[in-house]
Formats: C-alpha cells, sequence, structure tokens
C-alpha cells in the first residue's frame, strides 16, 4: 500500500510539473523589469505560473491516477514496459488538457 501510494506521488509530481511546462509555454519569457527583486509584472508572472500551473498540474494528475486506477494497472500486470507506457499515457492527458486549457482560453475565450 505504501510502494503504491509512493508511485502515485511520483506521478502526481510528474504532472505538476507537465502543468508548470505548460504555463511557461504559454507565458513565455519572464517581464524584463528595471528592478532585479521586485516588479509588479515579475509578480502577476510567478503568480500565474505557479496558481494556473499547479491548477492544470493536479487536473493532469487526477486523470491519469483515476485512469490508472480503473484500467491501466488491470492491464499492464506483468507488463516489463508498464512505466514507459505510464508515462506516455500522462504526456497523452497533458496534451489533451493543455490543449483543451488553450482553446478555452484563446479561441472561446471562456478563460
Amino acid at each position: 500500500m505504501v510502494k503504491r501510494i509512493l508511485n502515485y506521488l511520483s506521478w502526481f509530481f510528474v504532472a505538476m510539473l507537465l502543468g508548470f511546462l505548460h504555463m511557461r509555454i504559454v507565458l513565455g519569457a519572464p517581464p524584463e523589469s528595471d528592478d532585479d527583486k521586485f516588479s509588479f509584472a515579475s509578480m502577476i508572472y510567478e503568480w500565474a505560473l505557479v496558481q494556473v500551473g499547479a491548477i492544470v498540474g493536479c487536473i493532469i494528475a487526477l486523470i491519469f491516477i483515476l485512469f490508472d486506477v480503473f484500467y491501466l494497472s488491470n492491464k499492464l500486470q506483468g507488463n516489463s514496459k508498464a512505466t514507459l507506457f505510464r508515462f506516455i499515457i500522462i504526456i497523452t492527458i497533458a496534451i489533451i488538457v493543455c490543449s483543451t486549457h488553450y482553446f478555452l482560453e484563446k479561441i472561446a475565450n471562456v478563460i
């Protein structure tokens, strides 16, 4: 049981990193400022990166963990490439979630 929880915790961190990577791609480079330490633009950039990236990462993690618990765990028992297959699945889920977020934010103007 503890091993399974640690395994899902590691997949949760992978999902969070994918969420932060998505927001880094959407937001672009950090804004240049005259003040190196504190500026309003950099604070807004960091807030958007952390808040929205964490939400997107949690959505990716939730979908992946539910998919793994209810479907993948039965199908991948005894498979030597189960970790690689799970990594491909989490990347696919991240692409679907991030493209949906992009569509809702830029094209449909809902977010």
